[in-house]
């Protein structure tokens, strides 16, 4: 419970924010790993002395080597009205991605077309469209150059399965860690070096507009870029 409190951004009747770790799954799968949903529901059980089953809806979901901003709903009012936002694009996803490799431009647009191979769990880009791929929209820009890999701030106009990776590898700039899309050496922890760092939206009671922001993951890398 303790450790969890720690990567809490934001909590109240309606909404719980975290600052996802590396490595957690937000829902289970085959692993049989338990899932953050689970983790927090536990928590939000213990903290007010709920009886019988806590209710807590998945908003989103970021890969379980990613990390950052984890939005999840604590009333289904909450769920259906933040579902709608976000299938609206009425929200705003920043990332942070640390690459390999400088892009040739400093910000660009990237427009591509993502085919998903489920038994791969991985997303292809495409220049052109294809069947079964859809459209996949991304807007970057160059932060700064450390010695050996390059900060980029990502904004995302679609939520593609794998969207940010797959589209940066597409370009030569495969995000630290990542093996699956091109990286050459994992990192220490299984995690890639791709963290969710705000994320504003419209809360669902309040019509309040937010902006939740997540501290950066504690290794030397990333601490050099603040």
């Amino acid at each position: 419970m303790s450790q969890l409190q720690s990567y809490i951004i934001y909590e109240d009747n309606h909404l719980f924010v975290i600052n996802k770790p590396v490595g957690r799954l937000v829902q289970g799968d085959a692993t049989g790993d338990e899932p953050l949903n689970e983790t927090v529901k536990t928590y939000i059980k213990q903290k007010y002395n709920k009886p019988g089953n806590v209710y807590l809806g998945v908003v989103h979901r970021l890969d379980r080597p990613t990390s950052g901003v984890l939005v999840f709903a604590k009333t289904s009012k909450a769920l259906s009205r933040l579902n709608k936002q976000f299938s609206e694009r009425q929200t705003q996803k920043i990332y942070w991605a640390m690459v390999k490799n400088k892009p040739k431009a400093t910000q660009a647009r990237l427009v591509h077309y993502l085919k998903r191979k489920p038994k791969q769990n991985k997303s292809y880009a495409y220049p052109k469209s294809i069947p079964g791929a859809k459209q996949a929209v991304l807007n970057y820009r160059l932060l700064k150059s450390l010695k050996h890999y390059h900060l980029l701030e990502i904004e995302l106009e679609t939520g593609r399965h794998h969207q940010i990776r797959s589209q940066l590898s597409y370009i030569g700039c495969p995000i630290k860690g990542d093996l699956k899309y091109g990286a050459k050496r994992s990192n220490f922890d299984g995690g890639i070096d791709l963290h969710a760092r705000k994320l504003s939206l419209i809360h669902p009671t309040t019509k309040e507009k937010m902006c939740f922001e997540a501290d950066l993951p504690h290794n030397n890398l990333w601490q050099s870029v603040l």
